[in-house]
């Protein structure tokens, strides 16, 4: 997990000093790139590590590596919090190392390192088609800080196949999903999603942001996801499925597939097959989901939608005509 590796970064540079990239990769077992690119990271967010360069050099914290990471300034607090406080990337004994350091701030520091660590979601699922080692946009520190000083900003917005706009909103977190930013914000119009590589210009008003009651960001872009999904996905195919043919299914549907009933050994499922499992499959149209299920033969039994059971049906008499044996 990354936030694991920044923090225990971050450690061994005040227990040493000073360390090489080669040292970091050693200790962490990673590659020098990656502990190259999350020392970089460190730097770049505002926390007090720095380079030197030459004979004998490498990464060392400000103050000579002997800084007490308790006395952290505002900026360089609330700049570890964000790259290393998403819950979703951080194992319990970091949350747990987190939460020491951020009793140890004075408490104005603390209210801006907690919503730092509230600021971001990660979503390590990904769309169909998930884009890799994207830019970051060019707006996304000024949306961040918005986020962690609770302050709305006027957001120039640049839709797909729509023309631009221009609204203000209330900026309530940030998610990273497959590589690209979303920032969750309350607007007159409810909460809606915004992509950040789409924004064209972010602007400061001077008011608080006022946040929904109850509002929990997970759970918020939890909710965006499902229904994105379902957008994306409005065919629901019921079926049973061979206990054998899961990994493949899951290969090919990913998180379109859903166990619905896990049948024990010996029992049946809906269509009475033994160790059958009762599933759940999601597509575009029926036209795909048969194509997805044509090569699972007799490990899938397609209980529903019937136009899908016609379809399967033609597409085996068509393989049948096509491959048969010549008599």
């Amino acid at each position: 997990m990354r936030a694991d590796r920044l923090v225990a970064i971050l450690l061994m540079l005040q227990r040493r000093g000073q360390v090489t990239c080669a040292e970091v990769a050693a200790e962490l077992e990673i590659s020098e790139r990656t502990a190259r690119r999350d020392l970089d990271a460190l730097s770049m967010a505002g926390v007090p590590v720095y380079s030197q360069q030459g004979r004998g050099g490498g990464w060392r914290l400000a103050g000579g590596g002997r800084l007490d990471l308790s006395g952290l300034s505002a900026p360089e607090a609330r700049a570890l919090f964000l790259v290393a406080g998403p819950s979703a990337s951080a194992t319990p004994e970091v949350r747990s190392a987190l939460r020491k350091l951020l009793g140890a701030l004075p408490e104005p520091m603390r209210l801006r390192a907690e919503a730092a660590a509230d600021a971001v979601v990660v979503d390590r699922s990904s769309w169909d088609n998930p884009q890799r080692d994207l830019p970051a946009p060019p707006w996304l520190a000024d949306v961040e800080a918005a986020v962690v000083e609770g302050e709305c900003v006027r957001l120039g917005y640049q839709g797909r196949g729509a023309d631009p706009t221009e609204r203000v909103v209330h900026p309530l977190g940030l998610a990273i999903k497959a590589h690209v930013w979303y920032l969750v914000a309350d607007t007159d119009a409810g909460l809606r999603t915004f992509r950040v590589d789409r924004v064209t210009s972010v602007a400061r008003t001077g008011d608080p942001v006022e946040r929904p009651d109850g509002f929990e960001l997970s759970a918020a872009w939890a909710s965006v996801t499902e229904r994105v999904d379902r957008l994306r996905t409005p065919v629901v195919v019921h079926a049973t499925a061979m206990t054998e043919a899961l990994p493949h299914l899951r290969t090919v549907f990913g998180t379109r597939l859903a166990v619905v009933t896990a049948v024990p050994p010996g029992g049946a499922g809906a269509d009475g097959e033994p160790g059958a499992l009762d599933i759940e499959l999601r597509g575009a149209s029926v036209r795909a989901i048969a194509a997805e299920l044509a090569g699972f033969g007799s490990w899938v039994h397609v209980r529903s939608p019937d136009d899908l059971c016609t379809l399967l049906a033609e597409i085996g008499r068509e393989l049948v005509a096509a491959y048969a044996p010549v008599p």
